[in-house]
């Protein structure tokens, strides 16, 4: 478990991120970082990863990849991944080792939707229903979609295993009563399909209703009909009534399409997170 739920003054994306590994894995503050470890997940990159209050300066990629060793890979060798965060203001650019080492530098836009903020309701369309999912009975339907989501991305065999484990963490979290799964689902040839998800969890160990979504998604079967906006409004309505959340936080690509999305339905934007990430080798 956490060492504790002191977030010693991170930024709101990387704050609601860390939720996660606080439930069922291990945060420290290490004075210039913080690290993180989730144990039941190894291979998960952005669960084992060191978290550092600066930006990447001279002499820093020896020293960060030799903490790296030390604090994560050495306990479990299974995570031969590398990965930074760096919780900075400013815009961030990839160091020039860091490139040469094969780096990537990727930028999250965390939005944030109040009670207040949401815009008018977004009804699915007709033959689509809005459902709070049973986990783990419905953990299947979910990682069966998201390998197709992600098939083009990753190893479907690994990546399936990487899922299960997630959805395992989020079963859970809902039996704690942090959250819940979310579905929209079409009935298609008398068959019931999961056609669109996404979780929505808060802190256990925080009372200030600030809740995180977790990977909104659509079959790509079923794009471009409105779905995936009906689905986070209809999340967004039961975390404010059900869960009783204040704020809802969001991050995604800045390039992505769904930015707009997320704003039609009264999301904002704020600052964002940077992570420089290496598969592994």
């Amino acid at each position: 478990m956490s060492a504790g739920a002191d977030d010693g003054g991170l930024s709101l994306g990387w704050r609601s991120d860390l939720v996660f590994a606080r439930f069922d894995g291990h945060v420290s503050d290490h004075g210039s970082h913080w690290r993180v470890l989730t144990p039941s997940n190894p291979t998960f990159w952005w669960g084992n990863f060191l978290l550092f209050r600066h930006a990447p300066g001279p002499g820093d990629f020896e020293r960060w990849m030799a903490l790296f060793d030390q604090e994560i890979a050495a306990p479990q060798p299974q995570s031969r991944h590398r990965a930074f965060g760096v919780d900075v203001g400013g815009r961030l650019a990839l160091p020039s080792d860091f490139a040469a080492a094969g780096f990537t530098l990727n930028e999250a836009t965390v939005l944030t939707l109040s009670r207040g903020q949401q815009l008018a309701p977004r009804e699915p369309p007709a033959g689509f229903e809005f459902r709070v999912l049973d986990l783990p009975r419905d953990s299947t339907a979910v990682v069966d979609k998201q390998v197709v989501v992600d098939a083009a991305r990753h190893e479907p065999v690994g990546y399936r295993l990487f899922a299960q484990r997630q959805m395992a963490r989020y079963a859970a979290m809902q039996r704690a009563g942090l959250g819940h799964w979310f579905g929209l689902v079409a009935t298609v040839d008398g068959r019931t399909a999961l056609v669109a998800s996404c979780g929505l969890f808060r802190d256990p160990a925080r009372s200030d209703g600030l809740g995180r979504f977790q990977y909104v998604s659509t079959h790509p079967a079923w794009r471009r009909r409105g779905l995936c906006t009906a689905l986070v409004h209809a999340a967004c309505r039961h975390g404010f009534e059900a869960m009783h959340l204040r704020t809802l936080v969001m991050v995604a690509d800045p390039a992505d399409v769904a930015i707009g999305l997320y704003e039609s339905l009264g999301f904002r934007r704020g600052l964002s997170t940077w992570q420089l990430e290496r598969p592994p080798r």
